[in-house]
């Protein structure tokens, strides 16, 4: 890689451009194409030379008596070095920016749901915010050792997911590199829902000999984006409050729910079956289900009201009021407006 120092910045933004352009069209690449694409503003003429300077440089060829260049493996191996130096840092500073979003956050939520309470004498919960239809940002392989894989999965949100991926035969460097790009082509920006069977079909075509290692990262991309109970981070307060109201207040009603909160299984696969059929005021995201329409058993006596609270990109949490059918509903309803619009605030801001 010694010729990588003789390259300019223009000369870097011009390779750039011919690799992205062959990508999506897979045709050569002419001047005029690149002077329409890059920021430089400068003529065909001088793009011409500089396209002259790559050729010779061995960063692109032109194949056949075309006028257009298409990349050579040197031109690629200079653009996936460089890709994954940047996606490697961005990786960096996601996973501290969300380590410290995570620590406020916590603090956060633990205040709010214990206000909740004492505002509404009920049993409440909140949950962390789940990445809810989310996009996939981009993909990450790297060599674990020779049998293994490690495949970085960023989606929107800013959520890093890690998957090991086992290889039945080992895989060189430059093969990684390829599958890299193959797989951030043709996925970035997609939802699961877009990435379907025709598509992964052609995928695992393209990669041969490796297209389980493509199954493999399709399911790390769909846990990525599933909305995992077991991660699901719920904090409750005032479930105590259960005992002041005679209709909740038998031995076993109470204990029930109150097992309910301290497990917090039963709480997650509500939160998960919300989210999964959003039917509340679209304005709000607020839901109420009265007695026999809780998803969940022991909650059959009483009322839930929930709402959704939506920090972008995808990120959604669930705030839960738990309490008698006799609830003073208006209170719990605006109690919920003005706590989902003061989160929305606070995290948007951070």
């Amino acid at each position: 890689m010694e010729l990588v120092t003789e390259l300019d910045e223009r000369k870097r933004k011009i390779l750039k451009a011919i690799i992205q352009t062959y990508l999506e069209t897979g045709e050569p690449v002419g001047s005029r194409t690149i002077s329409k694409y890059t920021d430089l503003n400068l003529s065909s003429a001088t793009i011409r030379n500089e396209m002259s300077d790559l050729e010779e440089l061995g960063y692109i060829i032109q194949p056949y008596t075309s006028a257009g260049r298409i990349p050579s493996d040197l031109g690629y191996r200079l653009y996936v070095d460089e890709l994954m130096r940047e996606k490697e840092q961005e990786v960096s500073e996601i996973k501290e920016l969300m380590i410290e979003k995570t620590d406020k956050m916590e603090k956060v939520l633990k205040q709010v749901v214990k206000v909740l309470a004492s505002n509404t004498n009920y049993a409440t919960m909140i949950t962390g915010p789940t990445y809810h239809r989310n996009k996939l940002k981009f993909i990450q392989l790297s060599k674990v050792s020779e049998r293994q894989l490690l495949a970085v999965v960023v989606v929107e949100g800013n959520i890093v997911k890690n998957h090991i991926v086992d290889l039945e035969v080992p895989m060189d460097e430059e093969t990684i590199l390829k599958l890299n790009l193959l797989l951030n082509t043709q996925l970035n920006g997609l939802t699961i829902e877009e990435i379907n069977l025709a598509m992964i079909s052609k995928l695992k075509e393209q990669a041969g000999s490796y297209s389980a290692v493509i199954s493999s990262v399709i399911d790390a991309v769909a846990q990525a984006i599933a909305v995992d109970e077991e991660e699901m981070q719920i904090y409750t307060s005032g479930a105590t409050n259960i005992f002041k109201y005679p209709e909740l207040a038998d031995k076993t009603k109470a204990s029930e729910l109150i097992s309910a909160f301290e497990e917090k299984q039963a709480l997650a696969e509500f939160v998960k079956d919300t989210m999964e059929n959003e039917q509340g005021d679209p304005g709000t995201g607020i839901q109420v289900y009265i007695g026999d329409e809780s998803p969940v058993k022991t909650m059959k006596d009483c009322s839930v009201v929930t709402a959704t609270y939506d920090l972008g990109e995808g990120m959604q949490g669930t705030i839960g009021i738990i309490g008698p059918k006799r609830m003073d509903y208006e209170n719990v309803v605006d109690n919920l407006k003005t706590l989902k619009n003061q989160l929305d605030h606070i995290f948007k801001k951070t």
